[in-house]
């Protein structure tokens, strides 16, 4: 098993179905994420119906093994459009985000699913759920942006 990266020791339990998005401490708001690696996912846009697809082209620094960001806290050095998720943020990039993100999944008032190592108490249960892109992303660089309509996935 692997070592969690996130600090989830020390949290209120349960905290996330009684504290606003916006009231959780940053370790509270850190420890939502699942680790799926989904978010790291390219994504293409619709310009007409604003529907999002997502891709198996996984941003340049996503370890597709770990699904983290090998350089999450100076990520925006290297990936100046990366998203900075925050409780003011999230209003303006929910559409976007996978159907299972916690993020998206508690502004839109919906419970955690039981594999959320906030629940099962293992970061691994992502994993073990086929919940994360761990083993099946491809990295951008090998993939001409031309060519990312040819990597969508239909179910996130």
């Amino acid at each position: 098993m692997s070592r969690d990266p996130i600090q989830r020791d020390g949290l209120r339990p349960r905290y996330w179905e009684t504290v606003p998005l916006n009231k959780m401490t940053p370790a509270e708001w850190e420890a939502l994420c699942d680790g799926c690696g989904k978010c790291c996912l390219n994504k293409l846009e619709d310009p007409d119906t604003g529907e999002v697809a997502f891709t198996r082209v996984a941003c340049r620094l996503l370890d597709g093994e770990t699904c983290r960001c090998a350089q999450y806290d100076i990520r925006r050095q290297f990936v100046p459009e990366c998203v900075f998720l925050t409780p003011e943020t999230l209003p303006d990039n929910a559409y976007w985000m996978p159907s299972t993100c916690a993020y998206r999944l508690l502004y839109k008032g919906q419970p955690l699913p039981d594999w959320h190592p906030l629940l099962s108490g293992t970061p691994e249960s992502v994993h073990a759920a086929g919940q994360s892109v761990r083993g099946w992303t491809i990295p951008e660089f090998e993939v001409d942006e031309d060519d990312w309509e040819d990597h969508i996935i239909d179910d996130l």
